[in-house]
């Protein structure tokens, strides 16, 4: 089964304070190594332009466009003849895009949410990028929250087909390196407001009370009112091929989780994949479902308070530090690789087209206004 898809996403090209970049890379780059032709299409804005770091792919295709006219006039024969064409989140214009898709396209339609929890709190009050009454008529919603979260989509949503689709770790990038530990505890990831409380409480804290240790944040946006303390060095921005090193460079690494998603539970970030498969163990905040992702005490650590993490970054035997990133990293080979994401959208894919088969899906009619402007 070789597919032609076409993906319009947020952005693959820059993994500026975007964290969708390398889960697209990820999954594209297993994809095409397995057969599929695969064309990203992506708004050409100015922010992701000035920091784009993706090297030219070999075995798949990037495509810029300017304006939302231009989906149609370039891209429409590509969309219609596609097997399968997905719209991911938090793309401009997405609703519109999602209403010419979903009424051209003649293969399986997928809304790729890599924002799940965020959709779902927000879904009600508008979002730019889908709209309730868009979800049904995608043939496929591929969810980044698992656990009960599909079957909501399904009942509440009116989803034909929900599942999930973690995002995953591209184990030919993200892999063990030597380094001297240079950190005691590290974080990367861009800067957002709901997050910032669980950095204080399990990342600046911590550095406040173990002074003589050293502390690193690395990731792009974060105000000036942020007070770092003088043991807490900062990194702007670190691209994709600089992670493994920054990661080896940590004794242990903190997951912090946004609020929506730490409500939804079941919301596993890109980073926790692929810090995990370079071999750095991690200290996560609590969530519902982790325990599905990484078992606690053996795969990954679990901290509620500032306690929590001092106690661990001093009184950890390194023997037992060491086994505990082991097992993580075990646990990602044997089901968070790239690999695993894309048979995933294969299996879904088909059952996808099982279901069509079946039974012709009736959909509303489209916006008249939306699909014009395009």
């Amino acid at each position: 089964m070789n597919l032609t898809i076409v993906v319009v996403g947020l952005s693959v090209t820059s993994s500026w304070g975007n964290g969708h970049a390398t889960t697209y890379r990820a999954l594209i780059e297993a994809l095409a190594r397995r057969g599929h032709h695969v064309t990203f299409l992506e708004r050409d804005v100015p922010w992701y332009r000035e920091h784009r770091d993706l090297a030219k792919p070999s075995a798949w295709t990037v495509e810029l466009y300017q304006s939302l006219k231009e989906i149609p006039q370039r891209f429409g024969k590509m969309i219609r003849d596609a097997d399968l064409v997905v719209i991911g989140s938090y793309v401009p214009d997405g609703i519109a895009i999602s209403e010419w898709i979903t009424t051209h396209a003649r293969g399986i339609t997928a809304f790729y949410d890599i924002d799940t929890p965020v959709t779902l709190a927000k879904l009600e009050q508008g979002l730019d990028y889908l709209s309730a009454a868009m979800i049904p008529r995608f043939d496929l919603y591929l969810s980044f929250a698992g656990g009960p979260v599909p079957g909501m989509i399904e009942e509440n949503y009116g989803s034909p087909l929900a599942r999930v689709l973690y995002c995953s770790a591209d184990t030919d990038t993200y892999a063990p390196q030597r380094a001297e530990k240079k950190w005691a505890l590290g974080y990367l990831g861009t800067y957002s407001e709901d997050r910032q409380p669980v950095l204080e409480q399990l990342l600046l804290a911590p550095a406040r009370t173990l002074s003589r240790e050293q502390f690193v944040v690395a990731g792009a946006q974060y105000p000036d009112e942020v007070v770092w303390p003088a043991n807490v060095a900062r990194i702007e921005h670190l691209t994709p091929k600089h992670h493994p090193g920054f990661y080896a460079e940590q004794r242990f690494t903190l997951n912090a989780t946004r609020a929506d998603m730490r409500a939804l539970g079941f919301s596993p970030s890109v980073r926790l994949f692929e810090a995990a498969a370079c071999g750095t163990p991690v200290i996560s905040d609590r969530w519902p479902g982790i325990e599905t992702v990484f078992e606690p005490s053996r795969e990954i650590l679990l901290a509620s308070s500032p306690r929590d993490v001092v106690e661990i970054l001093r009184d950890m035997p390194e023997e037992r530090r060491r086994t505990i990133a082991e097992n993580a990293r075990r646990r990602v080979l044997a089901d968070h690789t790239s690999d695993h994401r894309a048979r995933q959208v294969e299996t879904y894919y088909a059952e996808a087209s099982v279901r069509r088969r079946r039974k012709a899906p009736q959909l509303p009619a489209s916006r008249p206004m939306q699909v014009a402007q395009i």
